[in-house]
């Protein structure tokens, strides 16, 4: 078709889908005759960059590219801001905290799981600058505690466990979201519940063994509270590890690293408090631990994960800014990178401080050559892999959610973020703002 005629039929499409939009239907070409509105990016292509969305459609009015270091009122850096949902749009909770997503093999639309205080927002994300609240999944225990809860997924069934004393551990099959039609949001109740725990703080799955990995809870000294979930909706106990006491958060892979006496067995790399503990799992009724790695600024070792060649663990100190009361051991944001290539005997731990003061939370690594860390006060900040173990690891993009300041905090801002959404799209949960959904624009960086 001619562009001119392409023109005149999408215009006589817009006008009626204006006409009507007191009844709507399905639509098509990237935009929805009950909306009547045209993609930015269509519409720049088809010279009408100017028309105006018609009174009640679903535009998406926080769209903004990232401009002269700028995205709507939000600094940014490479990062386009594809969409944002306050909390008063994700069931009003007084704070948001971490995330997770899926996405379904039989249709193809993908989720994200926003933790609140309140529960979990689950939102159609497919069209990652219309975002839609599907359902929510609320909180299995009640009571006044300030609580926020960690959310994995495996078998297409969501996991979720929450600091509320008596909460457990929530299984949502996820399968259940193909019923839910366009309309009011669905509120949803768990298929099944684990509670031989009753508070937990955050929880770790290996999707390759079905094993979970419950951490912070008050059984196994908060240590490895080990789950088999092959069985999604049967759940049971398969172990413990306490030696090291406590665990704030872990990875547990099988391992396919340079260490080749474990290939093949399951080894987890736990965050606790003053270590990096590395623990063989393998024999869930004897867990064995390899080492456990301390260095001389910590005050909270919190989080980490591997590189795509299993040579370091980067991970996080939430304590070293702020010294949670004590003086800090860092006056920068500071993340660090434990040589692991021996998992009995590991090599130093490297620090890389960067140029802000705010404290750093939740990062991944996927395999596309970054590392992405959420880091409260000073938003999303995405590192070059090829720099990890070096004391400069080289930022190249970053969102920051919370532009009042980058202070070392707990005032605001993101602890964590989801980056396998396809096309690139990163979901970055915010505290104080809900969440957001972005675009990092990698590609004008990759050879710096």
């Amino acid at each position: 078709m001619k562009v001119g005629v392409l023109l005149a039929a999408l215009l006589g499409m817009l006008l009626m889908a204006s006409s009507a939009s007191a009844h709507p239907q399905p639509g098509g070409f990237g935009f929805g005759l009950s909306s009547g509105w045209l993609d930015p990016d269509d519409a720049k292509a088809l010279g009408l960059e100017n028309a105006r969305a018609p009174l009640g459609s679903n535009a998406p009015q926080s769209f903004n590219k990232c401009k002269g270091g700028m995205a709507a009122e939000f600094p940014c850096d490479n990062v386009d801001m594809l969409s944002h949902m306050p909390l008063s749009e994700l069931g009003g909770a007084r704070a948001g905290n971490d995330m997770w997503g899926w996405q379904d093999p039989q249709t193809g639309r993908e989720y994200a799981l926003s933790g609140n205080t309140g529960g979990t927002a689950i939102v159609d994300v497919t069209d990652a600058k219309r975002p839609r609240l599907v359902g929510t999944l609320p909180t299995q225990a009640t009571g006044t505690r300030d609580s926020w809860r960690d959310i994995k997924v495996y078998k297409d069934h969501a996991f979720v466990v929450s600091e509320h004393f008596n909460h457990g551990m929530q299984v949502l099959d996820l399968t259940r979201l193909r019923e839910v039609r366009a309309g009011a949001p669905v509120t949803f109740t768990a298929d099944a519940v684990y509670d031989d725990v009753s508070n937990t703080h955050n929880l770790d799955i290996n999707e390759d063994t079905g094993f979970a990995y419950l951490v912070g809870t008050s059984t196994c000294r908060g240590g490895l509270h080990m789950v088999d979930i092959r069985s999604p909706k049967n759940p049971t106990f398969a172990g413990c590890f306490e030696d090291d006491g406590y665990t704030h958060d872990s990875q547990c892979v099988v391992y396919d690293g340079p260490d080749e006496r474990f290939a093949g067995r399951e080894i987890c790399f736990a965050s606790n408090e003053d270590t990096v503990t590395i623990v063989d799992v393998t024999d869930k009724a004897n867990p064995e631990m390899l080492s456990r790695t301390g260095y001389p600024s910590a005050v909270y070792t919190h989080q980490g994960w591997l590189t795509s060649d299993k040579q370091h663990f980067v991970f996080n100190d939430e304590g070293d800014e702020n010294g949670f009361g004590d003086p800090p051991t860092t006056d920068r944001q500071t993340t660090y990178a434990l040589e692991v290539e021996d998992l009995v005997s590991p090599g130093q731990v490297i620090a890389s401080p960067n140029n802000t003061t705010s404290i750093d939370h939740n990062l991944y690594i996927k395999g596309d050559g970054y590392v992405y860390e959420s880091n409260y006060t000073s938003g999303l900040r995405i590192f070059t892999e090829k720099s990890v173990g070096t004391t400069d690891m080289q930022e190249v993009a970053w969102f920051d959610v919370y532009p009042e300041n980058d202070n070392a905090t707990f005032e605001g801002g993101t602890w964590s973020n989801y980056i396998w959404f396809s096309k690139g799209v990163v979901g970055v949960n915010s505290i104080d703002r809900g969440l957001f959904l972005l675009k990092p624009k990698l590609k004008k960086v990759k050879d710096r």
